[in-house]
């Protein structure tokens, strides 16, 4: 449950701390005393939207701290999955809104994210408005109340799997499908790059061994006379050569080596050195031979290159994205020549999918239509109590073509007076009743919310007397098993209080302040005397106060 509320800086509350306890805590006071801010602060710090115009005018920034205890095991999980330990099952939220736009936000001190506070949010706390009361006006919400009462969250996120699988099968088909118009054009396309790529017998790296291949070609006329140079230079021309030079310096170590033994290693190397550079010569006059102008070569590799080139522009800048091609173009031409069979296969399996759906479908109705019966009796049985005697509760279900939620289009259909036929909410209800009739929708679903804090934000708005007192009796039921926070305009309801705070607003050196503080008795016969007879308040107001309080008590 929330246990404490730290605002600052929030519109025209400048700093107040709120010590909040089980059962039923009402919030009261005069209009525009900000009790709205108070659930403002506290839609701020579960990660709700909120803009910069809420921090309160001349500050900086604004915070708002709230503190939790007895945290139910979907947050613990949540903040274990998210890397926070819960120690002492104690929970801190913060987060600080600056002038600038910027966020802060903290989890038991340290670092968090807006998104994770809302995610926490959504499973310490729940809001009920004025507003929450008008979406009794929109049907498509209608389907949620019923799923909720149904616990069915598992069969929905199955079918949903499903469904989605189903959807994408669906797609696919319909694009396969489709292209029949296209196909014979992009089977000749097809067919038409796979044997130009075919053709060209490309391999990997031919673009740089013909680039260093036509260079050795364009430069063939250098190379010869180098190679011819060092021929000369070896075997000479008119005189000795290096050869020859050498020859006779193997034959001369030769001489010395057979009269001292221990020149016979110089011998060897030298000998040695002199055949390989005998082999060196043949070599250079092979690659003179090679090395002969080839005209008919260099203009090969020219149009190789231009080729290859052209292919390049055409299917890939390398020859491993050309080959890639080649691959992909033979892959869809098969798929595209094997259409009737590709076609059938694709069908079946969408075919089947659907069935799986259907199967599905027909489940979440039949789950649906037994939880209407079931949500009808009670709804109508906790609007008979909040003076709603009359009122008629159908759950009207109509089919609607397969959805992400399934086949079942769900709408509350109501009727006001005896023989009056059904029809939707927004056509019958008052706004006394709207708020009647959220108050026993959520008295209904209170048995499958996990949540332990629940807000009512002025959901007695259009009742008074004893449809009031209904109203407060139902909070009050309701606050036996978890904790109730409610803003409330309504005598009859903060009577029934189990911690009673005044949010009031004053005015000091032109600034105005909001304080809120916990009443002892005789400041809650106060403010209820004020909330029944106004600002002046009377000796009859405050003994009519006394009475409502006693009478609560029984």
């Amino acid at each position: 449950m929330l246990k404490s509320l730290y605002i600052e800086n929030i519109a025209v509350i400048e700093r107040s701390e709120i010590e909040l306890y089980s059962g039923l805590n009402v919030l009261t006071g005069e209009t525009g005393a900000g009790k709205s801010i108070v659930i403002d602060a506290i839609n701020a710090v579960m990660g709700q939207r909120t803009s910069k115009e809420i921090i309160r005018s001349g500050a900086q920034s604004a915070t708002v701290f709230a503190t939790f205890t007895d945290i139910n095991e979907e947050v613990k999980a949540r903040l274990r999955d998210n890397g926070y330990p819960d120690e002492d099952d104690e929970l801190v939220l913060s987060r600080t809104l600056s002038a600038s736009g910027k966020n802060t936000c903290r989890i038991n001190g340290r670092p968090a994210n807006v998104t994770l506070l809302r995610e926490l949010g959504l499973n310490l706390i729940n809001i009920h408005g004025q507003h929450e009361s008008y979406e009794l006006f929109s049907p498509d919400t209608h389907i949620t109340y019923i799923d909720n009462l149904a616990d069915d969250s598992a069969l929905l996120a199955e079918y949903a799997e499903e469904y989605s699988n189903y959807r994408e099968l669906d797609r696919e088909l319909s694009a396969f499908l489709k292209s029949v118009t296209d196909r014979e054009r992009k089977i000749d396309l097809l067919t038409y790059q796979v044997d130009e790529l075919e053709n060209a017998e490309i391999y990997d790296g031919e673009l740089e061994a013909l680039g260093d291949e036509r260079r050795v070609l364009m430069n063939a006329e250098k190379i010869a006379a180098s190679l011819h140079r060092a021929k000369s230079l070896l075997e000479g021309e008119g005189s000795a050569g290096a050869l020859d030079i050498l020859d006779d310096a193997v034959t001369a170590l030769g001489k010395a080596s057979n009269l001292n033994p221990a020149v016979e290693p110089i011998f060897n190397r030298l000998n040695d050195l002199y055949y390989e550079i005998q082999d060196a010569d043949n070599d250079i006059s092979i690659a003179i031979d090679e090395s002969e102008e080839n005209p008919y070569r260099l203009e090969e590799i020219e149009e190789r290159l231009d080729l290859l080139n052209k292919l390049s522009r055409k299917y890939g800048k390398t020859e491993a994205d050309m080959l890639e091609f080649l691959e992909n173009a033979k892959k869809e031409l098969k798929a595209l020549t094997d259409f009737e069979e590709n076609a059938e296969a694709l069908r079946e399996k969408r075919d089947e999918a659907k069935k799986r759906v259907q199967r599905l479908a027909d489940k979440l109705t039949e789950t649906r239509l037994a939880t209407a019966r079931d949500f009808e009796k009670r709804v109508k049985e906790e609007m008979s109590f909040l003076d709603m005697p009359n009122v008629e509760l159908i759950v009207s279900r109509r089919e609607k073509p397969l959805s992400d939620d399934g086949q079942d289009d769900i709408e509350l259909l109501i009727s006001a007076n005896p023989g009056e036929e059904p029809k939707p909410v927004a056509k019958i209800a008052s706004g006394g009743e709207l708020s009647r009739m959220m108050l026993a929708i959520k008295t209904v679903l209170a048995s499958t919310d996990v949540i332990d804090t629940l807000i009512f934000d002025e959901v007695d708005t259009g009742v008074s007397g004893s449809a009031a007192q209904k109203v407060g009796l139902k909070l009050k039921e309701v606050s036996k098993s978890r904790q109730v926070i409610c803003v409330t305009h309504q005598a009859q309801i903060a009577a029934l209080a189990d911690s009673h705070f005044l949010i009031k607003k004053t005015v000091s050196d032109g600034r105005t302040f909001t304080d809120i503080s916990l009443l002892d008795h005789s400041g809650r016969l106060s403010e209820l005397a004020r909330i029944l007879d106004g600002v002046n308040v009377t000796d009859t107001a405050l003994a009519h106060a006394e009475r409502l309080m006693e009478y609560n008590k029984e």
